[in-house]
């Protein structure tokens, strides 16, 4: 397994929900088991589009910025140092509000996969 990734190192890519993603540990590429963490990026005035995971927990903390969550059909205003949990088949999108970059740690058990992501 590896151990240790370098941030600098890492290429993003876009998700199936519009969001640009760098898994920053995810088991195909880098050798761990049970879970992913990757940084999200959601530019200003941008949205990500609604959906859920039928396996997948997730757990967001907001590093940077401020935006809206929309989980299971309630608004949520988020900003860096916030932390919010999302149940397996949740349906949930994030829009950044703010002027600046909106940054989002994401932990993903099962990891993530293109294949357990539902657009609603």
């Amino acid at each position: 397994m590896l151990a240790k990734t370098r941030y600098s190192e890492v290429a993003s890519y876009l998700t199936k929900d519009g969001c640009e993603i760098r898994e920053l540990m995810h088991p195909e590429k880098h050798g761990n088991c049970n879970q992913s963490i990757a940084e999200a990026t959601i530019g200003p005035g941008q949205k990500t589009a609604l959906h859920c995971h039928r396996l997948t927990e997730e757990i967001y903390h907001f590093i940077q910025g401020s935006g809206i969550m929309t989980l299971a059909g309630q608004c949520l205003e988020v900003s860096a140092g916030d932390t919010v949990g999302i149940a397996p088949g949740t349906p949930h999108c994030v829009e950044n509000t703010g002027r600046g970059p909106l940054k989002i740690l994401c932990a993903c058990s099962p990891p993530y996969s293109h294949d357990d992501t539902l657009l609603v």
